[in-house]
């Protein structure tokens, strides 16, 4: 059974930082390109960042030079660091595997003005 669990969403106040940690099992995760999306309220699911089993990184530009998406592939966990948050960065938050296209569950992400 294929489980991608997300973690370290809340609340913070704009220029805050937050750190994602998403858990994967059930895959062969160094394998796998994992990734972060995310959907605000009325918008469609967009790209924050992927990375590659090799540690090849690509970043919406929304997110660049704010945002760094990481992995262990020991532990089976992909990270997602967030620093210098804005309102507009509020959003459920979603780990994604590209083969086997799987989801968590989504983890709120706020930031306040």
């Amino acid at each position: 059974q294929v489980q991608l669990v997300e973690s370290g969403g809340g609340l913070v106040q704009a220029g805050g930082s937050l750190r994602l940690s998403c858990a994967a099992s059930g895959i062969i995760f160094s394998f796998n390109v994992m990734g972060w999306y995310r959907q605000a309220p009325g918008k469609q699911r967009e790209l924050v960042a992927t990375i590659t089993n090799t540690g090849r990184t690509n970043y919406a530009d929304s997110v660049k030079g704010r945002f760094t998406i990481s992995r262990d592939n020991a532990n089976n966990t992909v990270y997602l660091e967030m620093n210098n948050l804005k309102p507009e960065d509020t959003a459920v938050y979603y780990c994604h595997a590209a083969v086997g296209l799987y989801w968590g569950q989504g983890t709120q992400v706020t930031v306040s003005s």
